[in-house]
């Protein structure tokens, strides 16, 4: 059954604006935390040189996303992806992408995805990271502020992630910050590339 996800339709136009920019001309795109399914039916018909490879942990959002993308050519079936666990079910990519998903989540989670971007990606691969951030310690609006003290209210664990300390994170996984770029609603896309070399 198909989940809808007002946002998604918000963000998507700008979003692929980015991704246009970034994204290799083929290869494999691994999203993390396809969630509903909507940013890979619209993303994904975009680049129909990338094979798109959606993933989530719950079934629930995989079964959506299989609803969204059905009859896409280069849409994969969504398969279950912890993307805290040490390995992963898919083992090389041109690219992942991920929106709204470290701060909805333990900070394992957002460790675990940069250590496994830095597994999976092909030498000179991107990772393009989208949602709020805060910046040197402080929320960059507002209304960011509220939005991760809901988050926290619900799981302590959940947080708006300090972008300086993912930056950190992903250089120690071998993935280095390349740019990041201001966004609709007081969100970031921060882009990384996988470092040349093995383990480098």
């Amino acid at each position: 059954m198909r989940q809808h996800a007002p946002a998604t339709e918000r963000n998507r136009g700008p979003i692929l604006d980015v991704l246009r920019r970034w994204l290799p001309s083929e290869g494999v795109v691994v999203e993390i935390g396809c969630g509903t399914g909507q940013h890979a039916a619209y993303l994904a018909p975009a680049f129909p040189d990338l094979d798109w490879a959606p993933t989530d942990i719950d079934m629930s959002a995989r079964e959506s996303t299989n609803a969204w993308c059905a009859g896409l050519p280069n849409v994969r079936p969504a398969v279950e992806l912890d993307a805290s666990a040490g390995t992963w079910p898919i083992e090389s990519a041109s690219a992942v992408f991920s929106a709204n998903v470290i701060h909805i989540s333990p900070v394992e989670v957002c460790e675990g995805l940069l250590a496994g971007a830095g597994r999976i990606l092909e030498p000179g691969g991107v990772l393009v990271l989208y949602g709020p951030f805060r910046r040197e310690g402080r929320h960059t609006a507002p209304s960011n502020e509220a939005f991760d003290e809901s988050l926290r209210s619900r799981d302590p664990r959940w947080g708006i992630r300090d972008l300086e300390t993912v930056i950190d994170a992903a250089s120690g996984a071998g993935v280095q910050h390349e740019t990041t770029i201001q966004m609709p609603a007081n969100n970031l896309a921060v882009v990384f590339r996988r470092r040349n070399g093995v383990g480098a």
